[in-house]
């Protein structure tokens, strides 16, 4: 087994950015992160990370700048980053953020390629087979600047089989099968890779949700590393769960063959995304009848089989759909027309609620958008990130500009400049829009004069329930010291989710329990004063509705206000429209 001293990622995004980080904040390692975009880059090396995850900061200062622990207060410290640090030690750097991306592979042992794998935009497969034209070009480079052996980790969300290609373009490789066995043989040059210099593929798929992407890192259910059913494709296995090894509990590594490591990703968003559709199909069953699709899925998660887990309904799922896409593919190339048909029809169901969503609000509003102001809150397609791929919010917006509403947006992590590089070219080109579309620095400006309010994502700060055992509010999450080997639980998160816990309750490797006070380092959570709603009911046109997307509201509260209130999944407000 091979010591991992130096490792290299290809690719800063938000698997690359995260995972790099708490990698080099928990083992013993070297990470650099290097990417084409120099942009990028100068942003992981600034104050203002590109991308926002709870916790994200504070690990990426310490290991990017050399601060051993992080305590946070509010006394006698001076902000950093509009965070209060105190009794910060130095340690030697371990995380690197660079454009050079030749001398990062040349100095590398391992190197994880997180590079983006959109879905095809033409061709055999478009709207449905991964584009792998990108983590191609990453090993042609790999192959082609490396000066010694390497092992070669894909962590990019890919299609089965897709460690074949890598392998196959980094060195000469002749593969047979036989009874399901692999026989390998790597020739001494190949066109792309160095005289002998010899590379090992592994398969070590994430699985980060957005919004606790750090807490995943540190706390994983599990880790998948595939490889090769070779001694050299073991040995190169132990040597990437040696790293993991450091701050993760032995029996939550697992090894596997490369092809099931490769499609345990895409089965586990896909069986994820089947749950959602589920109880969204529920929700329209529970609007047409008078059930709740709150009480039914409740229900529902008490069954032992079946879980409480992922059981939300909401206005369509967003986020990694092309993993959906891709098993889609992968059947129909397989000739499973049945299959395709089956994992096919999630996404019909996605695109089902959105419009059904979209449909409710049109005509609670008496059909009728023209002149009227519709405030949007929530862009990102989950809470506690500023992630908006294929986010409901999209739909929505497109919909009401195509209905000619005005359309006020607020999401308070989501940039400006993002929201309009996703509505460009859907809702229309910049200037045909741009009359229609305002992006607010608040909820209170967003619905201003609104007629309508609809949620779009679960963001605390617009819920009206009570709070009360909400991780006071989400303040803080304890991370443990960088080399600790104290470990953090996660099963009291996955069951209730982090906002119902103040702190992941610690556990060390000998099974005893770690007090919070105990953890070496407290990440702040950023947390926003929740809005006034009868502030907001004052400042709108009446009548005045709200459309709440995600289950995150009281009715009654604000039909007591005077609101005319519509839920996902329940029947329409008792007070009718006029």
């Amino acid at each position: 087994m091979a010591t991992i001293k130096r490792i290299t990622c290809l690719g800063s995004g938000f698997v690359g950015g995260p995972t790099s980080a708490v990698m080099a904040f928990k083992s013993d390692v070297n990470v650099t992160v290097v990417d084409l975009s120099a942009e990028r880059i100068a942003a992981w090396n600034s104050k203002a990370l590109p991308i926002y995850e709870p916790g994200l900061e504070s690990i990426v200062f310490a290991a990017r700048d050399g601060i051993q622990h992080y305590s946070l207060s509010s006394e006698n410290t001076a902000p950093r980053n509009g965070h209060h640090v105190a009794n910060a030690h130095s340690r030697p750097p371990s995380l690197f953020f660079s454009t050079d991306i030749d001398q990062a592979i040349k100095g590398a042992d391992l190197i994880f390629v997180c590079v983006n794998t959109p879905t095809k935009s033409n061709g055999v497969g478009k709207g449905a087979g991964a584009d792998l034209s990108y983590v191609e070009a990453a090993t042609r480079n790999i192959a082609r600047v490396a000066t010694r052996s390497t092992i070669v980790v894909e962590k990019s969300t890919v299609p089965c089989r897709t460690a074949q290609s890598i392998r196959e373009i980094a060195s000469h490789l002749i593969l047979s099968s036989t009874q399901g066995e692999y026989a390998l043989t790597f020739g001494k040059l190949s066109a792309n890779a160095r005289p002998g210099v010899h590379f090992d593929v592994l398969s070590n798929p994430e699985f980060l949700a957005e919004g606790t992407a750090v807490r995943d890192l540190l706390c994983p259910d599990r880790i998948i590393i595939g490889s090769m059913p070779t001694p050299s494709g073991s040995r190169a296995a132990a040597s990437l769960a040696a790293i993991y090894g450091q701050w993760v509990p032995e029996d939550r590594i697992i090894t596997m063959n490369l092809w099931s490591a490769e499609l345990s990703k895409l089965a586990a968003n896909a069986m994820l995304a089947q749950r959602i559709s589920s109880v969204n199909a529920l929700s329209a069953i529970c609007e047409a009848t008078g059930a709740e699709v709150e009480e039914v899925s409740y229900a529902c998660g008490l069954d032992s089989r079946i879980g409480p887990g992922m059981l939300k309904a909401g206005p369509g799922f967003g986020g990694r759909q092309k993993d959906i896409f891709n098993i889609v593919y992968l059947s129909e190339s397989l000739r499973l027309p049945e299959v395709a048909s089956f994992w096919r029809a999630i996404i019909d169901l996605n695109a089902y609620q959105k419009r059904r969503f979209t449909e409710r609000i049109i005509s609670r509003l008496h059909n009728n958008l023209t002149g009227k102001k519709i405030a949007i809150l929530g862009f990102a397609f989950k809470k506690n990130t500023s992630d908006t791929r294929e986010s409901p919010a999209i739909t929505l917006v497109t919909s009401f500009v195509a209905e000619r509403a005005q359309v006020a947006i607020y999401d308070p992590k989501v940039k400006e400049e993002q929201i309009w590089k996703d509505l460009i070219g859907i809702a229309g080109n910049r200037d045909d829009i741009h009359p229609y579309i305002e992006v607010c620095g608040s909820a209170y400006a967003a619905c201003d004069s609104a007629d309508a309010v609809v949620i779009v994502t679960e963001w605390d700060e617009f819920s009206n329930k009570n709070s009360a055992g909400k991780a006071q509010n989400l303040e803080q999450m304890p991370v443990l010291s960088e080399r600790s080997t104290n470990y953090l639980s996660g099963s009291v998160a996955n069951h209730k989710g982090l906002e119902n816990s103040a702190y992941f309750r610690g556990t060390a490797r000998d099974g005893n329990h770690v007090a919070p006070g105990s953890l070496g380092a407290s990440i702040n959570i950023d947390r926003r004063p929740s809005v006034d709603w009868s502030r907001i009911y004052e400042s709108m046109r009446k009548p005045s509705f709200v459309f709440d997307g995600r289950n995150i509201l009281d009715a009654a509260k604000l039909e007591d206000l005077g609101f005319r209130v519509e839920t996902i999944g329940r029947a329409s407000s008792k007070n009718e429209a006029d």
